[in-house]
């Protein structure tokens, strides 16, 4: 996993900048997840239990796929200078262990008044599906 992280001030962002990566949705990912979040559902914790759902095999936390969007604020749009202050979420299809997805974002508006950029989100899978769509405001900070 990268640990270097943007670097982009309000004046350099500019609307249509667009950012993005990509992550293998692991085993230990949604353990992880599951023991920090302490959500042990069994539709994402229990593989007999999924079985019978009309997945049909354990599906991961949305809220795990949330996160990943910290990742892109914290360190890729705009990355050291960036404090959240809203996302909204909508998830639409489910994601499974061993998906690989992409993590993309892109800025739609900024205010030069409060130094607020406005980004829309979504998290796709290998087949093109949206998993997650969201628009995020990130205050870009000058310290």
């Amino acid at each position: 996993m990268c640990k270097t992280f943007s670097e982009l001030t309000f004046e350099e962002i500019q609307i249509g900048l667009t950012k993005e990566f990509d992550v293998t949705i692991t085993q230990s990912l949604v353990d992880d997840f599951a023991k920090i979040s302490g959500d042990f559902s069994p539709i994402h914790v229990t593989e007999e239990y999924a079985k019978s759902t009309k997945f049909g095999k354990r599906i991961v936390h949305g809220m795990l796929l949330a996160s990943l969007l910290s990742r892109m604020v914290g360190m890729h749009l705009p990355g050291k200078y960036a404090l959240y202050t809203s996302q909204t979420l909508e998830f639409r299809n489910p994601c499974f262990i061993g998906d690989e997805i992409i993590v993309s974002s892109t800025v739609i508006d900024k205010s030069e008044s409060t130094k607020i950029i406005k980004i829309e989100s979504k998290i796709t899978n290998n087949k093109k599906d949206i998993l997650l769509c969201g628009e995020g405001r990130i205050i870009v900070r000058d310290d």
